[in-house]
């Protein structure tokens, strides 16, 4: 049996017996199993934004894009740790405080149902594109490792056994424990692979040599240019204030001091990734120029010690997992509390309502594997799906620092015509005068906001039910 199969197993055993241990915390009721209880410490709230963030795109993608652009894809972790730091100030303590589960149950506290409803489809939507691409990374980092056992597809159809049933057994619980061990070893791995990568080519200066000329490629910018790295800190510093994801680790903190201190912290954990992918992948480049982008993190780290690749790819395949779990457990809170929970059931035992999630969650694994073999791209089609909680955030933000130009309709015109912005982007060339839909989301949903306080006279402030949790909300902002 080869060392990377061995290293493999273990760490499946390992990742079921982490969600073994926390199923007695996780199965005791829904919030347990989608929160964990609710009492997640500033390590914890750390290492679960990470494991979000370090996930395909902060890696594998990553190294994808550094093998066609340069070192400046390690931007994008910049980027994604720039957000944790944005929802660390701005929002976290404002999620916990007010004990919400979602961000559109946050919506109807101050909107209206309408608001409700049009969010939580955007927010289910880019919950399963971005749980579909962890697959992907996943089939490409065991097919890699174990080249003999796994194929691309039966990697994809592996990683999405072990994706669902750690979610299932442990919920938030099982995912959090296994991040700690997962950021450990893909830290030590990655660190130690780039190191012996660069030393056993010669150095950057040798590594540069032997890449094609058509591109600066250790340059800042390199093949990307400004606005597409603008673009990256837009997009994630959005994204983190209102995807599902992070708005539910938040939920998940023990007190609203408890979210902020473990946002920020988890942004020094985001940071460095990218950079260390991105060299990893330009080092492929050098190497293996004619393989597929999207295999050169993969490819590069077989070539080193069968130990430290196995560790490493392990590891990495590790934190897919986590990451695929959170989003897994966010689009199930969403189905299940906003849909499930406030329509169709209302009067639901907890008993029921801990099996509906789990249920859920079996199926929108399903369903996000089939998206997973028509995915082209990783970071480009994350990227893409992130775009969409620019109305979310907007609206968000509206509410905690101008609640006066607020209107009731405000969350569901501003929602929908993000939807309606992103649906011309992909079907109608003519809209696409930016240079990233993020851009083009941003000037449409401040539109539609403005028209709805220009034309709704219905302010979010009149009920008394309202004014008292912007009141709740504006002194947790001042503790």
């Amino acid at each position: 049996m080869s060392i990377p199969l061995i290293i493999v197993l273990l760490y499946i055993v390992m990742l079921f017996a982490i969600s073994l241990y926390a199923r007695h915390r996780a199965s005791k009721n829904s919030t347990g199993f989608l929160l964990a209880g609710r009492q997640l410490n500033t390590a914890m709230v750390a290492v679960n934004i990470s494991g979000v963030a370090v996930g395909a795109a902060s890696t594998i993608g990553v190294a994808e894009n550094a093998f066609q652009v340069g070192i400046s894809a390690g931007w994008y972790t910049v980027a994604w740790a720039a957000g944790a730091i944005a929802m660390g100030i701005i929002g976290a303590k404002r999620y916990r405080a007010v004990e919400v589960t979602t961000l559109p149950q946050f919506f109807e506290h101050y909107y209206d149902t309408k608001g409700r409803t049009a969010s939580v489809f955007g927010l289910i939507i880019i919950q399963l594109v971005i749980t579909s691409l962890q697959y992907l990374a996943g089939g490409a980092i065991l097919s890699s490792l174990l080249p003999n056992i796994f194929t691309m597809e039966t990697g994809m159809y592996t990683s999405a056994v072990v994706f669902i049933g750690v979610t299932l057994i442990g919920g938030l619980w099982s995912s959090g424990l296994a991040n700690i061990l997962s950021i450990t070893l893909i830290y030590f791995g990655i660190i130690v692979s780039t190191i012996q990568v660069i030393f056993r080519q010669g150095g950057l200066s040798e590594i540069a040599l032997n890449l094609p000329a058509t591109t600066d490629w250790f340059g800042p910018i390199g093949g990307l240019g400004m606005a597409t790295i603008t673009g990256w800190f837009v997009v994630m510093i959005t994204q983190t204030l209102s995807a599902q994801g992070p708005v539910q680790i938040a939920c998940a903190a023990k007190t609203e001091n408890t979210a902020r201190r473990g946002f920020l912290w988890g942004a020094v954990i985001i940071l460095p990734i990218g950079f260390l992918c991105a060299l990893l992948g330009l080092s492929a480049k050098a190497s293996y120029p004619s393989i597929q982008a999207t295999m050169a993190l993969p490819q590069i780290i077989m070539s080193l010690h069968p130990a430290l690749a196995g560790i490493t790819l392990s590891a990495l395949w590790a934190v897919d997992v986590s990451t695929a779990c959170h989003l897994l457990l966010g689009a199930g809170a969403l189905f299940c509390q906003d849909i499930y929970k406030r329509f169709l059931h209302p009067t639901v035992t907890e008993k029921t309502y801990l099996l509906v999630n789990r249920l859920t969650v079996l199926g929108l694994g399903l369903l996000t594997l089939f998206f997973a073999f028509h995915a082209v791209g990783i970071l480009k089609t994350l990227l893409m799906g992130l775009s969409l909680t620019t109305a979310f955030t907007l609206v968000f933000l509206c509410t905690l620092f101008v609640p006066q130009l607020c209107r009731k309709s405000s969350a569901f015109y501003t929602t929908l015509a993000g939807i309606l912005a992103l649906v011309a982007w992909q079907f109608i060339p003519a809209v696409r005068v930016f240079s990233h839909p993020i851009y083009l989301e941003w000037v449409v949903c401040l539109s539609a906001f403005g028209l709805t306080a220009l034309i709704d006279k219905r302010h979010i402030t009149e009920s008394d039910e309202t004014e008292t949790k912007l009141s709740l909300i504006g002194a947790t902002t001042k503790s």
